[in-house]
């Protein structure tokens, strides 16, 4: 490796050392570090606002902003307030079932729509509900942000690295279902265990709150029946756009931003007082991130890794199979899950095609999906989805530091990590006799 790549590999790991350990603030502590790689010469600003590859991914910060928009505006309808005590209503107040239920909301709305925006939604009901049951919001939110990544897994659209690979290898939407959507439903049984047995101090029941929260009306908390109106339809087109995407020729973040600029104009109000609910140094964190990740790519760091670890394996598909999924794992915790897959995938591309194209190599694909989505629960930094929950709990006054989350986070990946290794094995080497 070269000098570029010890020097990048230098900085990163101090500026991961100061966001895992909170001693400096993260946005500062990740645009301070993006502004060195830059300052030194570790990568351009052709490289870091313009490159598809290895600079911001701005399809990824319109996407959030566009979304951001279309919940402030719906936050002031009521209709978090309104899904808060329907939920609690539905669970009778117990804690668990309540987990339990916006557990499985949150994993099938990921794997319909994203991650992202599924998190941008759920966490404003989570946090009313929770505070009126008197139970804490942090377990409920990594919870759900767990959920999250893992719903995500399922779909081509889920999860933004799905697209990628996706795009890459040729995949359709119902091949994700067939090869992941059973795993994942496996996955999220076992995170409901997960959640019953790690969150149980926290799931105590108060029967002295229930009984005002069960006397409540859901319809009392709807406070603009008619932007409600508004913002329902804008928000059911936006959707509608998401999963059709491919068919209009138009990315996510586009149909994103049309949402939020339409329904702030229906909406009539402040523009000023809407912005302001944008979660900016959200989205400077990534932007930074996405800098100085670019940096390990452009100084070639990422390409020596994804090299050595495909070198180790050969010819070996099972043995390929299982690094991609513990090294695509290791890697999007350290990274975050997008700029992984955007390194890994040509390397994919060249094991496939040297190993039988996708008739005897496909499940090498599955692999790393598996990998970069399962990985996303590890650390803050892994995915798109952790970082905005963070900023929301903090905003919201619940933060979660780097190693609440890893502490729960890192315990869940490897074991959703093991069991997605077990599948890859039985499914397309004992069970097939071959790969898909």
């Amino acid at each position: 490796m070269t000098t570029a790549g010890w020097l990048a590999v230098a900085v990163f790991t101090v500026v991961y050392a100061l966001i895992a350990t909170d001693r400096v603030d993260r946005v500062a502590a990740s645009v301070g570090g993006a502004v060195l790689m830059l300052a030194v010469g570790l990568t351009g600003t052709q490289e870091a606002f313009f490159s598809t590859d290895t600079g911001i991914d701005w399809r990824v910060i319109f996407l959030l902003i566009g979304m951001m928009i279309i919940v402030s505006v719906l936050g002031r309808t009521g209709v978090f307030e309104y899904l808060a005590i329907w939920a609690a209503k539905r669970a009778r107040g117990r804690p668990y079932r309540l987990m339990v239920i916006l557990v499985l909301i949150t994993a099938a709305a990921s794997a319909l729509l994203d991650n992202v925006t599924t998190v941008l939604l759920v966490a404003p009901v989570t946090i009313s509900v929770c505070r009126q049951l008197g139970v804490p919001v942090v377990p409920f939110l990594l919870a759900e942000v767990f959920a999250a990544n893992i719903g995500g897994t399922a779909t081509l659209i889920g999860d933004p690295p799905n697209i990628i690979i996706a795009a890459r290898a040729g995949l359709s939407f119902n091949a994700f279902l067939v090869h992941l959507t059973p795993l994942v439903v496996v996955l999220l049984g076992v995170l409901l265990l997960f959640c019953r047995v790690i969150f149980r101090s926290a799931l105590t029941y108060h029967p002295e709150r229930v009984g005002p929260v069960l006397a409540m009306r859901e319809r009392d908390a709807i406070r603009e029946p008619r932007l409600l109106l508004y913002s329902g339809i804008v928000l059911a087109f936006v959707l509608a756009g998401f999963g059709l995407h491919t068919v209009l020729h138009l990315e996510p973040a586009v149909i994103a931003l049309t949402g939020g600029v339409v329904l702030l104009g229906v909406s009539r109000l402040e523009t000023a007082s809407v912005v302001r609910d944008v979660e900016w140094p959200t989205l400077a964190f990534f932007a930074g991130l996405f800098i100085m990740v670019g940096a390990l790519v452009d100084t070639g760091v990422i390409q020596v890794v994804g090299t050595f670890a495909t070198d180790a394996v050969g010819d070996n598909l099972l043995g390929a199979s299982l690094t991609l999924i513990g090294g695509g794992a290791l890697m999007s915790a350290l990274v975050d899950n997008i700029p992984s897959v955007t390194a890994i995938s040509p390397i994919i591309e060249q094991l496939v095609a040297a190993n039988g194209g996708m008739e005897q190599a496909g499940m090498l694909w599955w692999s790393l999906a598996l990998g970069a989505g399962l990985g996303s629960n590890a650390t803050v930094v892994a995915a798109a989805s952790n970082v905005v929950m963070v900023g929301l709990a903090q905003r919201a006054g619940e933060p979660i530091s780097f190693w609440r989350f890893t502490r729960d986070g890192l315990l869940l990946t490897v074991v959703t990590v093991v069991l997605a290794g077990v599948y890859v094995w039985l499914r397309y080497f004992v069970l097939v006799g071959g790969a898909p």
